[in-house]
């Protein structure tokens, strides 16, 4: 019997999420920086506009307060004896949180713009736009130090995506704030709610559906599972490969286990170094757990029930 285990850079560097701490530090104080701004001047102009575009700010704020408290916690958490993967999932769960209160905002939105229709309020105009103009300003510089980081990690692609939802909430404020500027016509601020309400909702499904794929530990959506058996079961060697499963503990942390059965003459030490050259070589799987075992031993396998 034997056990393999790969541990490559990312294995060492933890999740992908670590590396953006300061990136997301500088996101929330800008946040929160213009979100009280636009509440100031919301209040002092009565924009019901302003207001809503601070509230969805508010969301922002607390969207990467918490992403960044996950990954301080996942950090300073690392694996015990009672906690053997640590608490990476913290930021799993930070993002579904993301996700929950994105629906959350959303949903207001369309149904503040659409009770709206029956009484368009009226909406300032000079103090609106200036606010709106620093809000998007704001926006435009927390979305350019998120970008990256949200196609590496899911924690940072829920805080990327509240600001991209915010960002484009300015944008509406403004447009709807120059058209009752310049023409007075009150339903331009009900159109573009329901609009931006809209846009956000499918972007925040992807992201709730992609953080519930991790937490019940289905395989990564570019990983074929199939694909990987067929592999390993190509290995010289190797007769059988079952009890295989590969699952994401967190955003670039990607895991696996397999049992390989040999072959009467097959050398258990060269099995497993090439076992775990495909995972980490061919499917970037730099932490898997391989036992390999003799024919009479994987029969007791096929017994168990789960």
């Amino acid at each position: 019997m034997g056990h393999g285990h790969g541990h490559g850079i990312a294995a060492q560097q933890g999740s992908a999420s670590g590396k953006h701490v300061r990136k997301l530090t500088a996101a929330l104080a800008i946040g929160a920086a213009f979100m009280v701004l636009e509440f100031v001047v919301g209040l002092t102009t009565s924009s019901l506009a302003l207001l809503s575009d601070a509230a969805h700010m508010l969301t922002d704020v607390l969207g990467v307060g918490m992403a960044l408290a996950a990954i301080v916690l996942a950090k300073r958490s690392g694996p015990t004896f009672s906690r053997t993967f640590g608490v990476y999932r913290a930021e799993v769960l930070a993002a579904l949180a993301n996700a929950v209160l994105l629906f959350g905002v959303a949903g207001y939105v369309v149904y503040e713009a659409i009770d709206r229709f029956a009484n368009p309020p009226e909406v300032p105009g000079l103090p609106v736009l200036l606010a709106a103009a620093a809000g998007l300003v704001a926006n435009l510089v927390s979305f350019s130090l998120l970008r990256s980081g949200a196609e590496e990690s899911i924690n940072v692609r829920g805080a990327y995506l509240e600001v991209l939802a915010d960002l484009i909430g300015s944008v509406g404020v403004l447009i709807s704030g120059a058209i009752t500027l310049t023409t007075g016509w009150r339903y331009a601020d009900p159109i573009i709610g329901v609009a931006i309400g809209l846009f956000v909702l499918p972007r925040t499904y992807a992201l709730a559906r992609r953080a519930l794929r991790i937490l019940f530990q289905h395989a990564p959506i570019d990983v074929d599972v199939s694909e990987i058996n067929t592999d390993l079961a190509a290995l010289p060697g190797v007769t059988d490969v079952h009890d295989l499963h590969v699952w994401t503990l967190t955003s670039g942390m990607e895991v696996a286990s397999a049992h390989l059965t040999l072959d009467a003459g097959a050398e258990p030490s060269v099995v497993l170094v090439a076992a775990q050259d495909v995972l980490a070589t061919r499917y970037r799987i730099d932490h898997a757990t391989l036992q390999v075992e003799p024919g009479e031993s994987a029969k007791r396998c096929g017994e168990l029930s789960w």
